[in-house]
């Protein structure tokens, strides 16, 4: 319209104005006590907060988490004392995201000018990713170097991308010999044509293989020497990239010892073998002599004299017991002990070793019942090896029974391939922290126990090695002061293993 005047246009920004909004960094002034006075276009693109969502703000309450609000009060008394500050911290996003940010400060003061703090802020979150990819990178690295196993990382093509020193020691190639080479390099030539069938099958499924799981292979050394070796395997991501890493260990110190092992239990078996038949020929005959006098066959005998005879019998039948059962076990370990199956009435053999047994269990008036399911009255065992067993478990049961306490032997189906013989009697029970002993050669759960109980120690034992040898097993639960039920596991038809070829009767 005629008469009217345009407004006056807007001051256009100087250059140092114009550079400060257009700076990629956060350039922002705050004053002495911490309040934003301006806030640049990096400052936004930084935090995500617009300009007028920030100027008027605390700059601690807008952006600095909790976690680095120490490191800004001191950072803070620093530019307002000493006039300049400048520090790596962290910083939180309007979305709550972190950035890790380089801060220069420095105060601003004039006789013109209001004192303020001119704060410059730079993004290096980008930086200091990459610190701590190369941080990371150089702990695997003296990780890997500190490991006491050769460590060895092949791809899925089955080259070794990452070694350690010690697969150079192990092996005797230099790093660079190994680093893109297939890891069969490392494996004797019998071994080779079916591993890259089992690494594609490792990396179809991969998993933790430790070496405990049995893994044994062989290695292959620079010079053509073969040596035992222990091998763990584990899935590993480097780079997004699936890889497997793994750990060798020379186990030939294992294996020898293993092999020593083996002979000296062999050494024990037969020295204990031979022992026990030099051993029980005199004294069968010292039994024998003894109860022709006892009985008086060979004459009349005083009684003070009987009763001393009474005593040289009962004790060499102990040391007969002990001399049999140390052959039994001595049998076992050697793999010597034969298993002769055949079908069993089990209801007839127990009552049997209940006869056996039934003088002990009269003279503490003790009740001992027997139950056996009919589904499991036949089985095919060894009949001497299986009475054997009740016999260890009723004795025991006996001796550890009070005065007109009862005993229950039962007999009963354990699924469809197993039975189960239990022994139940109400005698004075185990501690559970002796349970763990009761299996174990030669050993009695305390020395109290040994002079109130007289024993070997090798009956359970034995008992556990029978069982075992039959392809079974045994078990306990007992109650101190209660009772104990003592239990083994058996197969309904026993298959015995191959005889050994010095297999005695």
């Amino acid at each position: 319209m005629a008469g009217e005047v345009d407004p006056p246009a807007a001051p256009r920004p100087s250059l140092a104005e114009r550079l400060v909004e257009e700076a990629p960094d956060a350039l922002l002034a705050l004053t002495v006590d911490g309040q934003i006075r301006s806030w640049n276009r990096g400052a936004q693109s930084i935090f995500g907060y617009m300009r007028d969502e920030a100027v008027g703000r605390s700059l601690v309450d807008l952006i600095v988490p909790v976690e680095a609000r120490a490191e800004w009060a001191d950072a803070w008394r620093q530019v307002t004392r000493q006039g300049a500050c400048r520090l790596e911290s962290v910083r939180r996003r309007k979305d709550g995201a972190l950035v890790h940010v380089d801060v220069s400060m420095r105060l601003v003061e004039g006789p013109d000018v209001e004192s303020f703090v001119a704060v410059s802020t730079k993004d290096v979150t980008a930086l200091q990713s990459l610190r701590d990819v190369q941080a990371s990178e150089a702990k695997f690295r003296s990780l890997l170097e500190a490991a006491p196993d050769a460590i060895v990382i092949v791809d899925q093509s089955g080259r070794i991308v990452i070694v350690n020193q010690q697969t150079e020691r192990l092996f005797g190639y230099t790093r660079d010999e190994l680093l893109g080479q297939p890891v069969e390099i490392l494996i004797p030539d019998h071994l080779r044509g079916n591993h890259p069938a089992l690494r594609a099958d490792y990396f179809a499924h991969p998993r933790v293989r430790p070496m405990g799981l049995g893994l044994e292979l062989a290695g292959l050394r620079k010079d053509g020497t073969q040596f035992p070796v222990g091998v763990a395997l584990g899935p590993i991501r480097i780079g997004g990239e699936m890889l497997v890493s793994s750990a060798i260990r020379d186990i030939t110190g294992r294996k020898q010892l293993e092999r020593q092992m083996q002979e000296a239990s062999r050494l024990k078996g037969e020295f204990l073998a031979n022992m026990s038949h030099e051993l029980r020929t005199p004294l069968n005959a010292i039994i024998g002599f003894a109860e022709l006098m006892y009985r008086e066959k060979v004459g009349p005998v005083a009684p003070a004299h009987k009763e001393y005879l009474g005593d040289i019998l009962t004790s060499a039948r102990h040391l007969l017991q002990l001399i049999n059962d140390v052959l039994d076990l001595a049998k076992v370990e050697s793999g010597k002990m034969v298993i002769r199956p055949e079908r069993v009435d089990l209801a007839r053999l127990t009552e049997e070793v209940r006869d056996v047994l039934r003088g002990l269990a009269a003279a503490k008036r003790l009740r001992v019942g027997i139950a056996v399911d009919p589904a499991v009255a036949s089985v095919t065992a060894d009949p001497a090896r299986v009475k054997q067993i009740l016999y260890n478990f009723l004795s025991n049961a006996i001796k550890f029974t009070g005065d007109e306490g009862r005993i229950d032997i039962r007999i009963i189906g354990d699924g469809p391939d197993m039975f189960q013989i239990d022994v139940e009697d109400t005698g004075v029970g185990i501690a559970p922290e002796d349970l763990d002993h009761l299996f174990v050669e030669f050993q009695q759960l305390d020395a109290s126990a040994a002079k109130r109980y007289p024993g070997t120690g090798l009956g359970l034992a034995l008992t556990k090695r029978i069982a075992e040898a039959h392809g079974g097993r045994v078990a306990v639960r007992s109650t101190l002061g209660v009772g104990s039920t003592f239990s083994a596991i058996l197969p309904r038809a026993t298959v015995p293993p191959p005889p050994h070829p010095d297999a005695q009767p």
